[in-house]
């Protein structure tokens, strides 16, 4: 499907596709505006929702564009167009993190992989539910450590000791996540305990998940607001799947590449019928960010570790609408 022109259907359909990747509590700390001359997207960090105690440096909050710009390309593609990207074009407008401009350079074959990340995009859903036992066969984890590559990322699935060892830093994280005053205040707000709320960002209530019965696997507790005579604690999978998203270097233009590496490789996941979830909570400590780098030789800097595999779809969270977010 080739558009002679991006209208304005065409358009907010693309900031909409934009604003469905995910973002941690799904703070959704992004702006769009369009030059109406050279049909330019600018892709501004929204500071109004950062997480000035959780992520004091900024670093999920490139994480959560870089995700959303992977978005954007795969909607541009969609209809027909080839997007050029710079990140951080501006040094002197640090809020500008990526600009998009769709091209028309070589005609794009919507019967790519592409097309299946685009309607991939609009059911991804991070699922915090019970997987089951099932393994993730080896050209699956090829194929999705591939798509980390292509955005300038490395993917790793860990053997079970070095998996267990990630998890339990997970763990230590959530634990000082909860002894936190202020982390834990600003995890609460970003919770939605009323179902008809008009909030168009964080976490409702049904999408917060259980936790695990067997504390094997250190599921975000949102600092207890999960009630639990309404989400108990259930039996989570015996040897959960984790993969360890790396970059070479660590800097915001890096932040924002992992994003759209981890986006790439959900989107990926989801076309294969898989799962994922995030664990993010070692991320948000500095020294246990930096024991997460692979063992032995601790290359790369971690950015992420993604949860994947068989079960459930979680449920949906919402968005905030396109032509509010689109100046």
């Amino acid at each position: 499907m080739r558009s002679t022109s991006l209208d304005a259907v065409a358009l907010e359909t693309c900031v909409a596709a934009a604003v469905a990747a995910p973002s941690l509590y799904n703070s959704q700390p992004w702006r769009f505006r369009l030059d109406p001359e050279t049909v330019t997207f600018h892709v501004r960090a929204a500071p109004a929702h950062g997480l000035r105690f959780t992520d004091p440096e900024g670093r999920a909050l490139h994480i959560s564009v870089g995700a959303c710009v992977l978005n954007l390309r795969v909607a541009l593609e969609h209809f027909g167009w080839a997007p050029g990207i710079r990140l951080l074009p501006s040094p002197r407008d640090p809020a500008l993190l990526a600009t998009v401009n769709p091209t028309e350079s070589g005609a794009w074959e919507t019967e790519t992989a592409d097309g299946e990340l685009y309607a991939a995009l609009w059911r991804r859903r991070s699922s915090r539910l019970p997987f089951s036992d099932d393994p993730l066969p080896l050209w699956l984890r090829a194929e999705l450590a591939a798509a980390a590559e292509a955005e300038g990322a490395s993917l790793v699935f860990p053997q079970a000791a070095e998996t267990a060892r990630l998890l339990e830093l997970t763990a230590l994280g959530e634990r000082r996540n909860h002894a936190d005053p202020d982390r834990a205040a600003e995890s609460r707000r970003w919770v939605r305990e009323d179902p008809y709320s008009a909030s168009d960002t964080g976490v409702p209530l049904e999408a917060l998940g259980p936790q695990d019965a067997r504390e094997r696997l250190p599921m975000r507790d949102f600092t207890a607001q999960r009630h639990p005579e309404r989400l108990p604690a259930r039996s989570f999978e015996k040897a959960p799947v984790i993969a360890l998203l790396t970059t070479e270097h660590d800097r915001r233009a890096d932040w924002l590449r992992a994003g759209q590496a981890l986006e790439r490789v959900l989107l990926v996941a989801t076309a294969r019928g898989l799962r994922t979830s995030l664990l993010h909570q070692a991320l948000e400590w500095p020294d246990l960010r930096a024991s997460l780098s692979p063992t032995p030789d601790h290359t790369g800097h971690a950015q992420i570790l993604v949860r994947l595999g068989h079960g459930p779809q979680g449920p949906a969270t919402p968005r905030r609408p396109a032509p509010r977010l689109l100046d």
